[in-house]
């Protein structure tokens, strides 16, 4: 793994626990019953010169009810983190699930880790990853139950970004990868609302990528397919398995929802990189998207080992526009703010259609290039302006995910959760913030006696 610096929350806790009475200061609303999950890396051995995003996953629970809040942490007990805890050492070395060489006898897990997101849908809870198929957690108790395939009726890699269509509650996923590792090969698919597979099928895309993220609206799907490139030759080779390409050009494939791959028109783009998508939505033979637009990829270099550079390597909130009626090929790209940022969350009631409100985890006012998170921005469409909070000077932050007051709430009307890590204190607090201003700060903080290391994603979920 790779050692984070003092400064910085990377570093994996040691232990699993429960917290049932957590100490919170202002006023905790009592509309916030349910819990929010989130995932990240925490690596159950160190692995040196291992990558942070190769961490085993680890779920964190904060459960909110009638103005009380408790916590429970639970590593994702995979087939790999299972295998390493019987052999008390790490077994997996990095990207591609690679083995050590003296692997004990009997071991066939692979490497997985489950540690990107946790979506909850058709009665079940799964933690994500890209390259494997979603692990359904017990939602009390944080209990792995296994792998998820939908009754064998998908396979092979399946996205940490699903889609739920606010509207018919359907799942929508891909994968990358989908005929084995540094292949061109995508996946589709949809699950119903009641948790059944209704679709799934395997297309190729112009070149092998990493594709993180993707986009859906509520007649389309696209999939952008940028130039961080996948090569097997460059994996056996030990240079970079993943790698920046610009010259290979961005690409991004429009379907229709209820059309086939086959049919998939692909449109061309200025180089690029997006891990995330804001939203999208579209407006007569116009589709808009907007993204988390870096100029180049941050954490992959070229594939000679060269870095990034690290002024290019910040992602701005930029707007991607189609033209469905056949006149262009290409797709435009127009930054929409100077703030640099990631993580971004709408209010998910909202989905794949035209939207007023957004919010990211954004960088220091002071433009440190570090990578540190420590504010949200609020930006408001309608009104077109932009509002933010800044944490205390060395304090850095999650994901912001949005929470409504209350099913019939107007957009936006609610509150925003992130967690918060306290440098000075090393330990974490859940912050609460009323949603559409956030300049005034939270309006409670839940106080966790420990830290929650950086992680990745997280959605609420309501009481039943």
């Amino acid at each position: 793994m790779q050692r984070p610096d003092a400064r910085s929350n990377l570093a994996p806790i040691p232990m699993e626990c429960d917290a049932p009475h957590l100490r919170s200061e202002g006023d905790l609303p009592r509309e916030l019953n349910g819990t929010l999950y989130r995932n990240g890396p925490n690596p159950q051995f160190e692995v040196p010169g291992a990558h942070w995003f190769v961490g085993d996953g680890m779920l964190h629970a904060f459960h909110l009810e009638n103005g009380r809040a408790s916590y429970r942490n639970r590593w994702v007990r995979t087939p790999k983190w299972r295998a390493e805890h019987d052999a008390g050492r790490a077994l997996f070395l990095g990207f591609g699930g690679r083995r050590v060489a003296d692997m004990p006898p009997g071991v066939t897990a692979d490497g997985g880790v489950a540690n990107t997101n946790i979506v909850f849908h058709g009665g079940r809870l799964l933690a994500l990853e890209e390259a494997h198929p979603p692990t359904e957690i017990e939602p009390g108790t944080l209990a792995t139950r296994g792998y998820c395939d939908y009754g064998k009726r998908i396979g092979g890699p399946f996205t940490a970004h699903p889609k739920i269509d606010p509207v018919t509650g359907e799942l929508v996923f891909f994968g990358y990868n989908a005929s084995g590792p540094f292949t061109p090969t995508l996946s589709f698919g949809a699950i119903s609302a009641e948790g059944k597979a209704t679709r799934f099928e395997r297309f190729e895309a112009p070149y092998s990528c990493m594709v993180h993220d993707f986009i859906v609206t509520t007649n389309h799907v696209l999939f952008p397919v940028l130039p961080l490139t996948g090569s097997m030759e460059r994996a056996v080779s030990g240079r970079p398995p993943f790698a920046w390409e610009p010259d290979k050009g961005a690409y991004v494939g429009v379907m229709k929802r209820g059309g086939g791959t086959a049919d998939i028109t692909w449109f061309r783009g200025e180089s690029c990189y997006v891990f995330h998508v804001m939203n999208a939505w579209e407006d007569g033979e116009r589709i808009f998207a907007d993204v988390m637009q870096f100029e180049e990829p941050p954490l992959f270099p070229h594939p000679d080992g060269r870095p990034t550079d690290p002024l290019k390597s910040r992602a701005r909130l930029c707007r991607w526009t189609f033209d469905l009626s056949g006149s262009t090929d290409r797709f435009s790209q127009r930054y929409l703010d100077d703030i640099a940022g990631e993580f971004p969350r709408i209010d998910d009631r909202r989905a794949g259609a035209a939207y007023r409100h957004g919010w990211y985890a954004s960088v220091a006012p002071d433009g440190a290039i570090d990578g540190a998170l420590a504010g949200i921005v609020h930006v408001d469409a309608k009104a077109n302006r932009r509002a933010r909070y800044d944490l205390p000077a060395g304090d850095s932050l999650s994901e912001p995910v949005f929470v409504p007051r209350d099913g019939a709430a107007a957009e936006g009307d609610g509150w925003l959760l992130t967690v918060v890590w306290r440098a000075r204190e090393n330990r974490s607090d859940l912050a609460v913030l009323a949603a559409t201003d956030i300049a005034a700060g939270p309006v409670a903080l839940v106080k966790l006696g420990h830290r929650v290391p950086d992680g990745f994603h997280g959605n609420w979920v309501g009481a039943a």
